[in-house]
């Protein structure tokens, strides 16, 4: 079995406290050796994380206890190695950002469709099939017949919807709408959207692709290639196996071995999505990190991630520092007040033996 356990998760729902939230969640994380990243807004929680089990355990108990996320839910998968370098909570506006006021997946979202069920549902032919994901992540594995909206964010989601329900569009005078998404929160969004603009029959697969490819069997799957993560496994396949993808170092692309083979590939420095998006001088910095991260490896050492980690320590150092210089001056002053009331019991006590 892998060492690490990977826990995706979202919850929408009202988190009126969630800014008190970011600190303790980070710490319980940090003390548990969890890595990854978890965003907490008004709407919400979403993120993945990755840990040894018992740590995952602790962190997932320790949102719970939150009674608005008591009912939280998430999806496991496991990793040879930590795909995460660092453990961040961030505060946001949205746990998913769609760039569109008043959208309540909490209570609007479409009707979910189990991975079991889902397959009969795009083989209806009155059913339009959209994958909101980004072009990039469509690339490298979808399912059979699904649109491709071609966006490059999320935020582009509800103006390509708007231009497809127009005559003419894919969505134009239809009524069954089939979403999917990664993880299920996209969709979440995208659904309720949807449902504000007055589509009734707007269906989105519960659980996403994960929970597809890790309950469909390989052998009656609609997929087709890799699913995409936003973590250093890069991708997944059928059974959640980690996939054959690399990113690329200067653009965050996945990459496929065939794709290695352009003449625009460097390592670490350029690949044929950006090899003409980058300065000279951008180039000739990612050259320098590819360098020192090849050394590192041939040292058995760790380079990315790295500087955050001893700033992180060092700062902890400074605090707990200056803890120990604080408590040092609170017990010097502790102890000449006490030398201060002795000498003024000794004089009192002098005073009396006079008189």
């Amino acid at each position: 079995m892998a060492d690490f356990l990977v826990a995706a998760l979202y919850k929408f729902v009202h988190l009126p406290d969630f800014r008190e939230l970011r600190a303790p969640l980070l710490t319980h994380c940090e003390e548990q050796g969890v890595k990854g990243t978890l965003l907490l807004a008004e709407e919400g929680i979403n993120g993945t994380i990755a840990g040894s089990e018992a740590g995952i355990r602790s962190v997932l108990a320790w949102i719970r206890a939150h009674p608005a996320l008591a009912e939280l839910e998430h999806k496991e998968s496991w990793a040879p190695k930590m795909p995460f370098y660092r453990m961040k909570v961030k505060l946001k506006r949205e746990i998913v950002t769609m760039g569109v006021p008043n959208i309540h997946a909490a209570t609007m979202a479409g009707i979910y469709v189990k991975p079991e069920e889902w397959n009969d549902l795009i083989s209806d032919p009155e059913v339009v099939v959209v994958d909101t994901r980004n072009d990039y992540e469509y690339q490298i594995g979808t399912f059979e017949g699904a649109i491709n909206p071609k966006t490059t964010s999320f935020t582009e989601f509800p103006g390509w919807i708007e231009k497809q329900r127009q005559e003419g569009g894919v969505l134009h005078g239809k009524r069954k709408v089939a979403m999917f998404c990664t993880g299920g929160i996209r969709c979440e969004k995208s659904t309720a959207y949807m449902r504000s603009l007055g589509y009734d029959e707007v269906y989105h697969l519960q659980g996403g692709i994960l929970k597809y490819l890790e309950t469909v069997p390989e052998e009656k799957s609609l997929w087709k290639g890799d699913c995409f993560v936003f973590d250093e496994r890069v991708s997944v396949r059928h059974g959640l196996e980690p996939g054959e993808y690399e990113f690329c170092r200067a653009c965050r692309m996945p990459l496929s071995a065939e794709d290695k083979k352009s003449e625009h590939f460097v390592e670490g420095v350029s690949c044929h999505h950006c090899h003409d998006k980058h300065t000279e001088e951008q180039k000739r910095r990612f050259a320098e990190r590819q360098r020192q991260v090849e050394l590192a490896r041939e040292r058995a050492e760790r380079h990315i991630g790295v500087k955050v980690e001893l700033k992180k320590q060092a700062k902890a150092r400074a605090l707990a520092e200056a803890r120990a210089r604080r408590e040092a001056r609170l017990a010097k002053r502790r102890e000449e007040a006490a030398m201060r009331e002795q000498a003024a019991g000794a004089a009192a006590g002098n005073s009396v033996q006079q008189s």
